[in-house]
């Protein structure tokens, strides 16, 4: 069985004002962040309010991010998470089924 390799995937999508605002307090809640701070092993974090969708593997996206997340998953100064399943179901979001959100490590 070979791999199927995906050329293109759309990887946009659009959030409802009201389900954006309810995710973004969850993903700058402060024991949040104090979470996402301890693994990756700095002191402190602040949210970008940056969210892309995981894509497929594809020759233009090898990181499994759009290309202008790359310079994010590169960067020593962010961190890049999978939001969390539940932060998702209680801000009614059911598309896309899956989110990562950019932070930025603050000295």
């Amino acid at each position: 069985m070979g791999l199927k390799i995906v050329e293109d995937f759309d990887g946009n999508f659009t959030l409802d004002p009201a389900a954006k605002l309810e995710l973004f307090k969850f993903l700058s809640n402060d024991s949040f962040l104090e979470q996402v701070a301890q693994n990756a092993e700095c002191s402190q974090v602040e949210f970008t309010e940056l969210l892309f969708q995981p894509v497929p593997y594809s020759p233009t996206t090898p990181k499994g991010m759009p290309a202008k997340f790359e310079k994010y998953y590169t960067s020593s100064d962010h961190v890049i998470i999978n939001v969390p399943p539940n932060f998702m179901f209680k801000a009614k979001i059911f598309q896309p089924s899956r989110l990562c959100a950019v932070y930025r490590k603050v000295s």
